[in-house]
């Protein structure tokens, strides 16, 4: 392997601290032969009265190629302050800079669904590029084609290579009467992905909608009574979705059903919905931080944290190795 001409450094945002010092330790772990005793560098944020902040390095980044993690769930303060962070470093002569968004936000904003609305994804890729962002890593974008809307590199990883442990532990349990399931039509294709890897049934929940965030009816397609389900997705916002499937299937004779999601957005009554449905655990990684919120908090009783920073951590690597990342990130 050649000498890397760069210095790596890692920086993160205000909204990313703790799951980006877990990224570090990772890396650390990985005994890396030209990343030696990485520590997170000092990336420091002035607040004003009036609500802007600027974001400034404590340290010379020239030269360097520079990772800077944040996930761009609300408020959008978030990603005013990752696009601020990367504008500075490439003010301040570092080499490259390399976003690395866990959650990237307004992805469910991908393409026009009614007339006259804008197309929030490709905004923030443009956002992304305007301010010299050289490539980006993420995980389980809402739709894969939203890769097409970057001019620069996207490597993309799938937290479902870190929830199979977890879930052939749950098949071994249940046996011949594991199933998944995805809440909606647009799941199915991710819920056949993990059923092709546990060999097992998939249960396809039909909603209709009369608004956003707002489910009328949901109609689950495939076998439901007397198994054991989960529901897997890439997002839990609201959780109405969510929650109506878990009940309509228990409600159509399943014995028990769990969820796995990626990303724990959890907005509005999210936390309680889950609280009094059927749902007996749900599986989310930390792309999100769950809230602190102790009205929240009391809520969160059947919530499983699965960490992705070991695979984040190893994406970095070969990202600045220039390593392939196929044969370990796609599913």
């Amino acid at each position: 392997m050649e000498h890397r001409e760069h210095q790596m450094k890692l920086f993160s945002c205000r909204a990313a601290k703790d799951f980006a010092q877990k990224v570090v330790e990772e890396i650390n772990k990985l005994n890396d032969p030209y990343v030696h005793d990485i520590q997170l560098g000092e990336l420091e944020v002035t607040q004003f009265s009036d609500g802007e902040f600027q974001p400034s390095f404590a340290e010379s980044v020239r030269g360097a190629t520079c990772f800077i993690l944040q996930s761009t769930f609300p408020p959008t303060d978030n990603l005013m302050e990752l696009l601020l962070a990367i504008d500075a470093a490439k003010r301040a002569s570092a080499d490259k800079v390399l976003a690395v968004l866990p959650y990237y936000g307004w992805a469910r904003q991908d393409r026009k669904d009614k007339p006259r609305v804008s197309i929030g994804a490709k905004v923030v890729a443009n956002l992304l590029k305007v301010v010299g962002t050289d490539g980006l890593i993420t995980c389980d974008l809402h739709a894969d084609q939203i890769q097409g809307f970057f001019d620069f590199p996207v490597n993309h990883l799938y937290a479902s290579n870190d929830f199979l442990d977890t879930l052939l532990k749950l098949q071994r349990k249940y046996r011949s009467n594991f199933s998944i399931a995805a809440p909606d039509m647009g799941g199915a294709k991710r819920a056949n992905i993990y059923a092709r890897h546990l060999h097992c049934p998939v249960v396809i929940c039909h909603k209709t909608r009369s608004r956003a965030n707002q489910v009328d009816r949901i109609q689950p397609i495939g076998e439901v009574e007397g198994r054991d389900i989960v529901i897997v997705d890439d997002i839990i916002d609201t959780a109405g979705t969510l929650t109506e499937a878990a009940n309509e299937l228990m409600k159509r004779g399943a014995k028990s059903v769990r969820a796995f999601a990626t990303h724990a957005v959890l907005s509005g009554p999210a936390y309680e919905r889950i609280d009094k449905s059927a749902l007996e655990e749900v599986y989310v990684t930390d792309t999100i931080p769950l809230s602190t919120d102790p009205e929240k908090v009391k809520y969160q009783g059947k919530f499983r944290v699965v960490s992705i920073a070991a695979t984040v951590a190893k994406m970095i690597l070969r990202v600045y190795n220039y390593q392939p990342i196929s044969t370990e990130f796609i599913m």
